[in-house]
C-alpha cells in the first residue's frame, strides 16, 4: 500500500532516494482522494476553543494572520480571494484523518506531528516560506500550484506575521491536482497558491531542536529534584568594591551546578516523556459508561494519544509505565498497531491498565464482531 502512496517506491527505496534529500512528486498517488473533512466540519472546528486554526489573508503585498478561535461570521468576511484557512490536528477529530495520518507509519511515531487541512480560496495560501521540518503534502479537491527554490539560506521579510522568504525566486513550478503527493525535505523553499477553492493535506514531522530538548530536560531535572543549599558567608567583610561579584559566591554557584547528575536512563525517560506529551491544547474525555468486557472488545489507542516505548520503558501521554518482562510484547504490539485484542492484553495480565486508560480516555474498548 505505502509503494502505491509513494509512486511505486518501497518505504526503504524513497527512504533512501529522498528523504531528507530531495523532493518527490507523485501523480495519482490516491487517485479516488477528495479530502478528510467537508468545508462545512473544517469550519466548524476552526471555530472551536480546543482546536489550533489561523486565517491568512494577503491584501497586495500585505499578510494578515488571525488565530482562532475563528466563528464562522469571521471567515464569511473574509472575502472571495487571496486567503487561506488552516486547522491544525484534524487526525483528532476525523477519523478519514486519523487513517491518513497513520498511511505514513514507515515513519517512526515519534517523528509524526499531525495533519493540518488548509482550505483556500483562488489565490489563497501562506507566502513563500520554509519548514525546519519535512512535509508531504497531499491535494485534495481543487488545484494547486506550487512554486519551489532548493534549500540555501533564505533571508526573511522583516516585521512578516509569517516568516516569508525575502526576494523568493522559483526554480521549479508543479501544479498539484487531485490526488496528487508532494513530498518536501527541511529547508526547500516553497509557495502554494490555490487556484481553484481547494483543499490541501500537509503531514508534518517533529524536529525539534536542541535548545528546546535542553530546556525541556533542564524542566525534567527540576521536577526530579535540583541540589538545594542557601549560600552563607559568616567571614564577611567590609566590601571595597561593592558592585563587583565575589569569588566566593561564583565557587559557590560553581560547585552547586557540578551537584547536578543525570545518566543515559535519565535522558531515555526524559525524552520518552517528552516526545509522548500532548499539546497543551489537547483534551482526553474520559469515559463514565458501564466497564465493558475486556476479553470480547478490541483496544483501540485515541487519535490524541501518543504510545511510544524505548527498552523496557512504555510511554503514553507522557507517562512512564516500566512492565513486567511478560507484558512487554503485549503494548508493543497496542503501541505499534494501535490497536490490540483485549484477550490478548488481559493474558498478559494487563486488564486493570488497560481499563485504566479505557476510563482516562486514552483508549476506545470496540466491541469485536
Amino acid at each position: 500500500m505505502e509503494e502505491a502512496l509513494l509512486g511505486n517506491l518501497s518505504p526503504q527505496v524513497f527512504l533512501r532516494r529522498h528523504w531528507q534529500k530531495r523532493p518527490l512528486l507523485v501523480r495519482r498517488a490516491l487517485p479516488a482522494f477528495n479530502g478528510v473533512i467537508g468545508k462545512s466540519e473544517l469550519f466548524a472546528l476552526a471555530a472551536r476553543a480546543g482546536v489550533e486554526s489561523r486565517l491568512v489573508q494577503r491584501k497586495g503585498e500585505r499578510w494578515q494572520v488571525t488565530h482562532g478561535p475563528l466563528p464562522r461570521a469571521r471567515l464569511a468576511r473574509a472575502g472571495g480571494r487571496n486567503w487561506s484557512l488552516l486547522v491544525n490536528g484534524v487526525n483528532h477529530h476525523s477519523a478519514a484523518a486519523e487513517a491518513l495520518l497513520r498511511r505514513f507509519a514507515f515513519i517512526p511515531q515519534a517523528r509524526i506531528d499531525d495533519l493540518m487541512v488548509s482550505y483556500a480560496a483562488p489565490g489563497g495560501g501562506v507566502g513563500p516560506h520554509f519548514d525546519s521540518y519535512d512535509v508531504f503534502l497531499l491535494q485534495g479537491q481543487g488545484r494547486r500550484l506550487w512554486r519551489l527554490a532548493r534549500a540555501r539560506r533564505f533571508e526573511q521579510v522583516p516585521g512578516a506575521p509569517l516568516r516569508l522568504i525575502a526576494g523568493f525566486r522559483a526554480e521549479e513550478e508543479l501544479l498539484l491536482e487531485p490526488g496528487d503527493l508532494l513530498y518536501l525535505p527541511p529547508g526547500w523553499g516553497h509557495d502554494g497558491i490555490a487556484l481553484d477553492p481547494c483543499f490541501t493535506c500537509s503531514i508534518g514531522f517533529r524536529a525539534p531542536r536542541g535548545a528546546e530538548l535542553a530546556a525541556a530536560f533542564l524542566d525534567y531535572l527540576h521536577e526530579r529534584g535540583l541540589p538545594d543549599a542557601a549560600y552563607r558567608d559568616p567571614g564577611l567583610r567590609p566590601a571595597m568594591r561593592p558592585a563587583a561579584i565575589s569569588r566566593e559566591m561564583v565557587n559557590f554557584a560553581e560547585k552547586q551546578m557540578a551537584r547536578i547528575r543525570w545518566d543515559r536512563g535519565d535522558i531515555e525517560n526524559f525524552l520518552g516523556r517528552y516526545l509522548s506529551t500532548p499539546k497543551p491544547n489537547v483534551v482526553f474525555r474520559g469515559s463514565t459508561g458501564r466497564v465493558p468486557d475486556l476479553s470480547r472488545c478490541e483496544a483501540i489507542l485515541n487519535a490524541k494519544t501518543q504510545m511510544l516505548h524505548l527498552g523496557t520503558r512504555f510511554f503514553i501521554n507522557g507517562e512512564v509505565l516500566v512492565p513486567h518482562p511478560g507484558q512487554r510484547p503485549a503494548l508493543a504490539a497496542l503501541a505499534d498497531r494501535r490497536r490490540a485484542a483485549g484477550r490478548t492484553l488481559a493474558r498478559a495480565g494487563l486488564g486493570h491498565l488497560i481499563l485504566e486508560w479505557h476510563r482516562c480516555g486514552f483508549l476506545s474498548l470496540e466491541p469485536k464482531t
